[in-house]
């Protein structure tokens, strides 16, 4: 027997649930590409998409994953030989510096490990150091997906301000956009990346990136763009088709729209915020709660640099993996693996797994899977403190209070 037979639930981080509303979208006829009423909603999108971001600046909208955005900074901003800093906290960030050192960028990686947020100090300090300011660019992801560590974006503006460095600074909000704070021109943010499949609740397929002039200046020379990538025609068209240079992604763009409506129009952004910042917390003492005395953990230990979209956590001695299956075989609940963590053929590697709260979320989702969870390590005789779920409830019930509701 197995109480998996209903709606399953996908909590990891990335494709999030999406909404019936955006789903239901989707599920129509292609339309006009060429004028009508799509030229209309595209116009909306990319208003929204800049009210999403707090961007006044530029929006490109490619079709494509997280990768496919990362691609299109790379080649848009940056030549052959180029110097790059890049801020790494964990997979992701990693990441993003391979793909440009195999197009022949200089990179530079500042590690801080898979458990700390990126060191506005270390950053202040390396910028000094460059008296020739060759590092053209700071690279750094708000949220690294993979270790959940949460970095902060306006302290690391503020690093290269106090270093008096010309350098751009480039943020990945793949993971964040639309559930953490980020303020592009506040944070004096000059290019931004995320995509479509986590916080903007539509299906993966839509990357998109946020420049200001200050980056659209320094394209013109790069000589690593080409004519798919060059984000200027996408963000500044003369003609509609220049927004993708091709045909349209039609079916995303209906459910983005929806989406971005639901957000901005209907709840609201510093709602969504704050019922993120909530139900990350009530992941957060959920963990605490069963770890005390045993080996559970967050991998952050640092409440200001944990994620409030995704949490990365461990219970050892392989319980984590026992877990993830468990709570996909017998209750229907899909967790995330320790991505980054420890490689897949590591002794270590079941003892990490990751929680998603992104997105389309509310608290009788979080708090079903951490019911789910806690059954799960009584079913699996995984040693807890019992009543982690209890200590989440508590954080759900102390957020609607603050609240007012």
């Amino acid at each position: 027997m197995s109480l998996a037979n209903g709606r399953p639930y996908l909590a990891i981080p990335g494709p999030s649930t999406m909404p019936d509303r955006v789903l239901g979208a989707m599920h129509r006829g292609a339309p006009n590409i060429y004028e009508g009423k799509l030229i209309e909603e595209t116009a909306q999108i990319v208003a929204d998409l800049k009210r999403v971001a707090l961007c006044s600046s530029n929006v490109a909208i490619y079709i494509g994953n997280g990768h496919a955005a990362w691609e299109a900074v790379n080649t848009n901003l940056f030549s052959r030989g180029d110097k790059v800093l890049v801020l790494a906290t964990g997979r992701f960030g990693m990441n993003w510096a391979r793909g440009l050192s195999e197009l022949g960028v200089d990179v530079e990686i500042l590690d801080f490990g898979l458990q700390s947020p990126a060191d506005p100090d270390r950053v202040s300090e390396r910028l000094r150091a460059d008296r020739g300011h060759t590092i053209k660019a700071v690279l750094i992801c708000q949220t690294d997906t993979a270790s959940s560590i949460r970095s902060d974006v306006a302290a690391l503006r503020g690093a290269i301000d106090a270093a008096a460095h010309p350098a751009l600074f480039g943020v990945d909000c793949i993971a964040s956009l639309g559930c953490d704070m980020f303020r592009f021109d506040d944070w004096g943010v000059d290019v931004m990346v995320s995509g479509s499949q986590k916080g903007l609740m539509t299906p993966p397929g839509l990357g998109f990136v946020w420049f200001n002039d200050k980056a659209l200046a320094a394209s013109k020379t790069a000589d690593l763009r080409t004519p798919y990538w060059n984000w200027e025609p996408r963000a500044t068209p003369e003609q509609y088709w220049q927004h993708f240079n091709g045909t349209a992604p039609t079916h995303h763009l209906f459910g983005l729209g929806e989406a971005l409506r639901m957000i901005l129009d209907e709840e609201g952004l510093e709602a969504v915020w704050a019922r993120h910042t909530a139900l990350a917390g009530a992941t957060h003492a959920a963990f605490a709660h069963w770890g005390q005395g045993h080996d559970i953990a967050l991998n952050v230990a640092d409440p200001r640099a944990r994620s409030h979209s995704v949490t990365a956590a461990r219970i050892g001695n392989g319980g984590a993996g026992r877990l993830r299956k468990w709570c996909e075989d017998q209750a229907g609940v899909t967790l995330g693996i320790g991505l980054g963590m420890a490689e897949p053929d590591a002794p270590n590697y079941g003892d990490f797994l990751r929680v998603a709260h992104m997105g389309h979320v509310n608290a009788h989702m979080t708090l079903g899977v951490l019911a789910v969870m806690e059954a799960g390590m009584i079913a699996l005789d995984i040693p807890h403190t019992a009543g982690g779920a209890t200590a989440a409830a508590r954080v759900v019930a102390a957020a609607t209070r603050n609240h007012g509701l």
